[in-house]
Formats: structure tokens, sequence, C-alpha cells
């Protein structure tokens, strides 16, 4: 990125962000970010009888790498399915 992008704001492409399939679900982390830190959310989806169901999954961790945010978000989210199941879309 050039020095002038930098300083004056040019436009990046947003970064990729891996999904990972888990029983059934698709999990896609997305940290937020907030200031410096980033705090862990991630989306879960599930197609259900023929409808896609999405769950938006946000916690108050904040951490300072948007990788670790990443990583956390996504071990969370198979945490929260494991503990709830299709029950996090009600």
């Amino acid at each position: 990125m050039s020095l002038f992008k930098r300083l004056f704001g040019g436009s990046a492409a947003p970064a990729v962000v891996p999904s990972e399939e888990y029983n059934g679900y698709t999990i896609t982390p997305e940290p937020i970010r907030e200031g410096g830190k980033f705090r862990l959310a991630a989306k879960i989806e599930k197609e259900i009888d023929g409808e896609l169901k999405v769950h938006q999954l946000i916690r108050a961790d904040m951490l300072e790498s948007e990788n670790v945010a990443r990583t956390e978000g996504a071990a969370k989210a198979r945490v929260v399915i494991d503990q709830q199941g299709d029950s996090i879309f009600r």
C-alpha cells in the first residue's frame, strides 16, 4: 500500500475470512475491530428444512490480534454448537 493511501485512507479490500464446516454447521469467524483490539465474533449457519438459519455470536472478549480473535471465535462457536445445537436459531 502506498504512503498516500495509508495517510489518506485509501480503500483496501476486506480480508477473506475462511469458513469451516463443523457437525453440519458453517462457522465464519468475524472479529469486530474496536479501537486497537478485536471483539470475538463469528457467524454460525445451518440449512434447516430448506431454509438457511444464521446466528451472530458476539462475545465481550477483546483480543489484541485479529488472527487470535478468528481462531478463538471459531473455537467458541464450536462450543456453542456442542452445548446448544439448533436451539441457537430460536
